[in-house]
């Protein structure tokens, strides 16, 4: 009887609708690795560079960027050992400083940082995969959106199929990018023995240094390491969450930034700052001028790492939406999983039209000022939070407890970013801030307090049933935090 009831609670089990712990220590490196080397690497060198304004400083920018994401990572290893749902930012808003904050994190990021930063490394990704057909001339701008938009459904549609597969494709793709970046550092490291270094003469010459521009330097290069806190969006697929979170975190970030800096040592040993300025594509250049035999796959190459960077990106950010759904701050279709293939089919499906709308745009710098005032205020906040919370609420266990300086220097290293990035850019900043507060209005008139005719309630339920029949989706069986 005992074998019979335990054979019965296993198929059950293995029937029911909620997200499986697929995430090993190795996939969740492979995410936090395949999120940050995506196109930041491989685009943000030159917006660096032009805001710090020499060679020197740019390479101490891109080290404290790497040193901040540290801290930020640490502070959310802290949050996601003790907070264990899935969610990220919102779900740790949420719980530390309320539902307001948690709302409009959720909005800024479905209708502003998420689409605009799946845009920047999606075109990334159809740049550097066209450009070598079109070489000498210049790529037409309709040819890279057609390309990128294709990448984007495709990559929506493989994490709608199985997660399974996507965790292997990050991993591989994640094993490819590290190639990708030896192979740059590789001809840098030779030249520089080779006794290459006129382009580090000067390095700190101060005489083209703006410091209001500083943050703006900070933003490239905090949005190529960006990826570090996808991992706390899907604490509830990772095993053993307690003890990989962590060690993920501190492997993945020392890799990282150890490959950023030599990278960007590379590029500067072969290209001039002012053919980094010039660039589009750097990588190309680089490997153009320094690897002219394998000049033709280094493109390619970059462009698969853009293709994992975004495969990571939205696999982890559909989980802030399935996660808010649940929470009861979204729709509840979107806290629906797949009967099937135990995926969040409608929060996937959700997100490709803005994209399509920010991939229309198509300007790279302008979509990356435009998201990063939100992103990193809300940051901000959540490292906020965890301070207040840790002094609040000093009984909740903490398997990873971080010294407060951690999540101190970061909290104010974010806020002064931000703060610069209003003088520095007032034009996309004040548009990213307008977006944010637009959600004040539906918090209140929708979410707090449904204001609704009931009428429409109706209507809207009614709606949801016939997608949740069309689409083949449940609610979550089991609970998993």
């Amino acid at each position: 009887m005992g074998i019979c009831r335990k054979k019965r609670h296993s198929t059950e089990e293995k029937e029911a609708v909620f997200l499986r712990k697929k995430i090993t220590l190795t996939r969740a490196i492979a995410l936090a690795v395949g999120t940050m080397v995506g196109s930041g690497i491989f685009i943000s060198p030159k917006g660096v560079l032009k805001n710090s304004g020499n060679v020197g400083i740019s390479l101490l920018v891109w080290l404290a960027c790497g040193i901040l994401s540290l801290f930020g990572a640490l502070s959310y290893a802290d949050l996601g050992t003790s907070i264990t749902k899935s969610g990220g930012h919102y779900i740790y808003l949420l719980e530390t400083l309320g539902p307001l904050p948690a709302f409009l994190r959720l909005w800024a990021e479905f209708v502003m940082i998420r689409p605009a930063n799946m845009a920047v490394v999606s075109l990334a990704f159809g740049r550097y995969l066209i450009e070598p057909f079109f070489a000498p001339c210049n790529v037409p701008p309709l040819a890279v959106k057609l390309i990128t938009t294709t990448g984007v459904t495709l990559v929506i549609a493989l994490n709608c199929w199985s997660v399974s597969w996507s965790a292997n494709i990050q991993t591989v793709l994640t094993a490819l990018k590290m190639v990708t970046i030896g192979l740059v550092i590789v001809p840098g490291m030779m030249a520089l023995g080779n006794g290459h270094y006129e382009n580090f003469h000067d390095s700190f010459d101060t005489t083209s240094l703006v410091i209001e521009k500083l943050p703006l330097a900070f933003y490239s290069g905090m949005f190529a390491y960006g990826g570090w806190f996808y991992l706390n969006f899907v604490t509830e697929e990772i095993v053993n969450p307690k003890r990989n979170i962590p060690l993920a975190v501190v492997i993945s970030l020392t890799v990282v930034t150890v490959g950023y800096l030599l990278t960007n040592v590379s590029y500067y040993a072969i290209l001039t700052p002012q053919e980094i300025l010039n660039s589009d594509a750097v990588a190309v250049s680089f490997a153009d001028k320094g690897f002219k035999s394998i000049s033709s796959v280094i493109p390619v190459l970059v462009a698969l790492s853009c293709f994992g960077a975004l495969n990571g990106g939205i696999f982890a950010a559909s989980r802030m939406l399935f996660a808010a759904a649940r929470e009861g701050q979204w729709p509840a279709l979107f806290s629906m999983i797949h009967l099937q293939r135990h995926t969040p089919l409608p929060a996937l499906i959700l997100m490709l039209p803005l994209i399509y709308v920010m991939v229309s745009i198509g300007d790279l710098y302008g979509l990356l000022n435009f998201y990063s005032f939100a992103r990193w205020l809300f940051i901000g906040l959540v490292t906020l939070g965890l301070m207040i919370h840790r002094y609040r609420h000093p009984e909740v266990p903490r398997p990873f407890k971080v010294p407060l300086v951690i999540p101190l220097v970061f909290t104010i290293a974010c806020f002064f970013i931000v703060g610069m990035s209003l003088y520095s850019d007032p034009v996309n900043t004040s548009i990213g801030c307008a977006i944010t507060l637009s959600g004040l209005p539906v918090y209140y008139l929708v979410v707090q307090k449904t204001r609704i005719p009931r009428c429409c309630t109706s209507k809207f339920n009614a709606m949801t049933v016939k997608l949740q029949i069309l689409m083949k989706v449940a609610h979550q069986e089991v609970q998993t935090y």
